[in-house]
């Protein structure tokens, strides 16, 4: 749950200046967004490490449906550069928005690793906006 309308938290996934202001999840320093927002657009997410290194996200946007439902592939170094599949789903409830994640088709050793990477990539999402997640 996200004290924050469900329409800018949708535009903040879309956004690339949005992007790379809260997806820095763990101790990602740095973070260069690139999007597309429409069906069969691409996005690409380069996350700057503290140890130099660069990791890639790319992806096509599969789902758009403001603002509740967004559904893009996401194909990175940890999934071994296979699409995997993600939806975001924005349900406003009680003055605030809970926002339900899901990340399927992971190499089964990285959805733990995943699952904490998102979790503190919503946290900054909700900090960026000025809200309490």
């Amino acid at each position: 749950r996200i004290a924050a309308p469900a329409q800018a938290l949708f535009d903040a996934w879309l956004d690339p200046q949005g992007i790379a202001a809260w997806m820095r999840p763990f101790d990602t320093v740095r973070t260069e967004a690139q999007a597309d927002p429409v069906v069969g657009g691409s996005y690409r997410i380069d996350m700057h490490q503290p140890d130099g290194s660069v990791v890639e996200h790319v992806g096509r946007y599969v789902v758009i449906e403001p603002p509740h439902r967004l559904v893009f592939t996401w194909s990175s170094p940890a999934t071994q550069h296979r699409d995997s599949l993600v939806t975001v789903e924005f349900v406003v409830s009680a003055g605030a928005t809970e926002v339900s994640l899901t990340h399927e088709q992971l190499p089964e050793y990285m959805a733990q690793a995943h699952a904490g990477g998102w979790t503190s990539a919503l946290d900054k999402l909700a900090a960026h906006l000025g809200c309490a997640a």
